[in-house]
Order: structure tokens, then C-alpha cells, then sequence
């Protein structure tokens, strides 16, 4: 007979400095599948500031990436119990944001960056996040396929949506194009489409394009 338990966990997430409370803005990145967030916030050091709070939560799932020993990746899921495994993921990271936010007086604007797998985390999780989302950014990535459709157009409307592929990642078929494009129709929802030359990898040049725009800079509430 199979049974479930809850317990106190640990994991781990990194930011890009410490909480100064003048922030305007925060940015939540959500690695992809194998790597570790401590790596994958170091590919937005060109674009910290002290008015923008880059938070990079760790997936709990890890495994060597070859054999038996050596590099060690994380991942947000697999096929088994994925279920739990999602309701797991959408609590840590409530608690992560949620940490950050009680500091201020005045709620920053907050804004998602799923990369690869961390895409699909980044769409369920934000389709139940309780506070607005200015920008939701899915990179080589894109909207969970078991999404909760009237949740995420509710929760959604207002965000600035932008899904970025590289012209060359091999990783997105035109099979997997079509089944995104079905999906953001019955979404419902505007989304505003990038690519750069290049694979599957984030690209500097166009983040900061969107970091930059006035769609993403919102107001503080």
C-alpha cells in the first residue's frame, strides 16, 4: 500500500547581492535540466544592477550527468511522480519569492526566466503564484503541456509574455513549434516571439533587450 509524508526539506537558491530594498524589480531564473543555479546566475552577471534582484532557485532532483560519478546536475522533474513532483517545486519556489518580497514595503515587480525544462516549471508555477507577474520569459522553452489553461490565462493577462528560441537549437522541433502554437491559442494570451543565431543557450544581447524594454518595467505595488 503506497503513502505520502510531508517533512522539513532543505535546498538552496543564490542571488545576485543582498536585499538592499531599493529594488524595482525582481527576476526569478529557473535553470534547465542538468545544471546548477549557482552556474546559471553567473550568465546574467552583465546585467545586475542594484535595482534589479536576481533570484536563482536550485531544482531539489539531482543526479550525475554520465555514470556514476563525477559533474552533478539538477532537474525540476522526471516522469515519476511528477505530480508530486510539481506541487513540490510550485510550494518551494512560493516560499523562495515569498522570503525576498516580506522585505520591502512596496512589492517589487516580479518577473520570471525559465530556460529548457525550468520553461514549464516556470509556467505552472506561475499559473498559481498569488502575486502579479510583469514578465514571464520562456527560453528554449515553453508552456507546460498539462498547463491548467483557465488558471494561467486568468493569472497571465497582464504579463508581458515572450518565448526566445535560437534559429539552431536542436533541442525544438517544428513538431514541438505547432504543439506551442496550439497551446498559446487556446491560452488566449498575446506572446511576443524572439530568436537570435544560435542554439540552445541564452543570448545576452536579446535578455537585455527585454530586460530593458517598457513592457518589463511595470510599476511597484
Amino acid at each position: 500500500m503506497k503513502a505520502s509524508i510531508r517533512y522539513e526539506h532543505q535546498a538552496h537558491y543564490y542571488t545576485s547581492h543582498l536585499v538592499n530594498r531599493r529594488e524595482k524589480n525582481i527576476w526569478v531564473v529557473l535553470h534547465g535540466y542538468g545544471q546548477l543555479s549557482s552556474f546559471f546566475l553567473k550568465k546574467f552577471e552583465t546585467v545586475f544592477s542594484d535595482d534589479t534582484l536576481f533570484l536563482a532557485p536550485e531544482a531539489t532532483n539531482y543526479s550525475y550527468l554520465q555514470g556514476f560519478s563525477g559533474r552533478v546536475g539538477a532537474n525540476w522533474m522526471t516522469r515519476h511522480e511528477r505530480e508530486a513532483a510539481i506541487a513540490n517545486n510550485n510550494r518551494y519556489l512560493n516560499a523562495v519569492l515569498q522570503m525576498q518580497v516580506i522585505k520591502f514595503d512596496k512589492t517589487p515587480n516580479i518577473h520570471i526566466l525559465g530556460f529548457s525544462q525550468g520553461a514549464a516549471t516556470a509556467t505552472r508555477w506561475a499559473a498559481q503564484l498569488n502575486l502579479p507577474v510583469t514578465s514571464l520569459v520562456l527560453w528554449a522553452g515553453g508552456f507546460a503541456h498539462d498547463l491548467d489553461v483557465h488558471a494561467a490565462g486568468n493569472r497571465l493577462r497582464e504579463s508581458q509574455i515572450y518565448v526566445v528560441q535560437g534559429t539552431q537549437d536542436e533541442f525544438i522541433t517544428e513538431e514541438s513549434k505547432q504543439k506551442q502554437a496550439e497551446l498559446i491559442s487556446t491560452l488566449g494570451l498575446p506572446v511576443n516571439h524572439k530568436s537570435f543565431d544560435g542554439g540552445h543557450e541564452l543570448n545576452m544581447e536579446v535578455f537585455r533587450e527585454i530586460l530593458l524594454s517598457k513592457e518589463c518595467e511595470g510599476s511597484s505595488r
